[in-house]
């Protein structure tokens, strides 16, 4: 049985009240419950106070540059097919830096877990609109209002056919668990995009705002029929669903690969007689 004990506690940096703290609760939650060992772990991250979290957790961690989080984490999980890769970045880092990133992974169907931090604003640098920050609303580097229509990341992922897509509040901290739990054990590319708000440069979409919104789906709904998820990806503003809005069983990249199967890369012996052939042909 694995604590969440074993992924420590560390003084952070965000401002009181953050949904940051709510979402690394979450994930300690999530990786306990699952059983898994802080060194079968790993978390990738770019920049803002979002990629932050690597720093508070207690397991392997890159923390790259901005919006390059994706890259990484597929290139370790390419190389050791038996860790658990996780991605935890803003809005504006996956979806406005790292955006063809995002798309790439989803296209690929890498089998890692993407949880990006929505509060629909660059927090880090101190207030400019994001990708995801409605259009018409006032920030301090857009005085007469964020003049693009917002980016809709759950709607793109659910008309690509990613494996998995969930949408979740840091206000519902067992809720998020789950969900995040159930985008590790899926098998290929899964995003959780976290409501959340930020406390100090996002005035409109509050902690309050989003907890009035934000509903969970019916019973009944059924994540895999594309045409009802594609209906209910596309809502957010009044009511914002929040649970497993699509999934499906595409294969996860690498799973068709007969390089890929086996053990994993990372712990065979490469025969270095054959590089030095390839590369003599080089000389």
């Amino acid at each position: 049985m694995v604590s969440v004990d074993e992924y420590g506690e560390f003084e952070t940096a965000w401002c009181p009240g953050c949904g940051n703290f709510q979402i690394l609760k979450a994930l300690k939650q999530a990786l306990a419950g699952l059983g898994l060992k802080p060194h079968q772990v790993l978390v990738c991250s770019g920049i803002g106070q979002a990629a932050k979290t690597p720093h508070y957790l207690k397991c392997n961690a890159f923390n790259g540059l901005h919006g390059r989080s994706l890259p990484p984490a597929t290139g370790a999980k390419l190389a050791n097919k038996n860790l658990a890769v996780v991605v935890t970045s803003g809005d504006g880092c996956n979806y406005g830096e790292g955006g063809n990133h995002f798309l790439a992974a989803v296209r690929r169907n890498i089998n890692i877990t993407l949880l990006a931090h929505d509060n629909q604003i660059y927090g880090l640098t101190k207030g400019q609109a994001s990708p995801t920050t409605l259009k018409g609303q006032k920030t301090k580097a857009q005085p007469f209002g964020a003049p693009s229509d917002a980016f809709n990341p759950v709607a793109v992922a659910v008309a690509m056919h990613a494996g998995f897509v969930a949408r979740g509040f840091s206000g519902n901290v067992d809720h998020l668990a789950d969900l995040i739990q159930q985008g590790i054990q899926h098998e290929g590319f899964s995003l959780i995009d976290i409501s959340q708000p930020c406390v100090s440069f996002n005035k409109v979409n509050t902690f309050g705002w989003y907890k009035e919104r934000c509903k969970p789906l019916p019973e009944d709904y059924d994540p895999t029929d594309w045409g009802t998820a594609m209906n209910t990806a596309m809502q957010f503003g009044e009511t914002i669903p929040q649970g497993v809005i699509y999934k499906n069983d595409r294969p996860a990249f690498g799973s068709n690969i007969p390089a890929m199967q086996g053990e994993p890369l990372a712990r065979r012996n490469p025969d270095l007689s054959v590089l030095a052939e390839i590369l003599e042909e080089y000389a």
